[in-house]
């Protein structure tokens, strides 16, 4: 197995780990969960950089890097939605996982007739902005559990102190909701942007003529 492989297995072996780290409520596990995302998000990143520098482009590379991307960035909006601690609607996570599903059963009936549907700009900065989204959040909760393990405030608590106490306690309970708010709406569009360059792949097998 060449290095580019070993980094999307490692990714993949990160997930688990990443989301037990996340959804105890402990400071020390939240940094750790946040270390272990921008790792895995950093082998994202290096494993397709170095399958073409040494040119071991695989199979298994193209089938299990975009795998190992939705599975990473899916387990992270998942956990976040089961946090009380945060406000993030299932519904949004549903948008962003099911725009996932929606493109890759995009590119395989487009494999069927033999298009292959490359990645397009919108493509890589949705995944851009879910990535920051996810580390956004992270710090969130890191900055939370900190808060409430050494000074014993609870982020609502916030919200019935002095003016700057209320902005900050606002910030913490409602930052969650809007950065994965602008997440899904870019996911959105992004999705809506592939549909629209691939629609005759699909809309002739609807009889609708272009």
């Amino acid at each position: 197995m060449n290095l580019a492989n070993k980094l999307t297995v490692l990714r993949l072996g990160l997930v688990p780990i990443f989301m037990i780290f996340t959804v105890i409520d402990n400071v020390w596990t939240r940094i750790f969960a946040l270390v272990i995302f921008i790792a895995a998000a950093l082998t994202d990143l290096y494993d397709g950089y170095f399958a073409r520098k040494y040119g071991v482009i695989t199979d298994f590379g193209k089938f299990f890097d975009p795998l190992a991307d939705k599975f990473l960035i899916s387990a992270a909006f998942i956990s976040f939605v089961g946090l009380r601690e945060l406000n993030v609607p299932a519904w949004m996570v549903v948008f962003i996982i099911g725009r996932e599903f929606l493109i890759t059963g995009l590119r395989t009936l487009a494999a069927s007739k033999g298009v292959i549907i490359a990645a397009d700009r919108a493509g890589k900065f949705k995944t851009s902005s879910q990535i920051t989204a996810i580390i956004l959040i992270l710090i969130i909760l890191c900055v939370n559990s900190i808060l409430t393990h050494f000074y014993r405030i609870h982020p609502l608590e916030l919200l019935e102190g002095s003016n700057w106490q209320i902005g900050f306690g606002n910030f913490l309970v409602w930052a969650s909701y809007w950065i994965v708010f602008i997440a899904t709406l870019l996911t959105l569009i992004s999705g809506l942007s592939y549909l629209y360059k691939n629609r005759a792949i699909f809309l002739g097998d609807l009889g609708v003529k272009l």
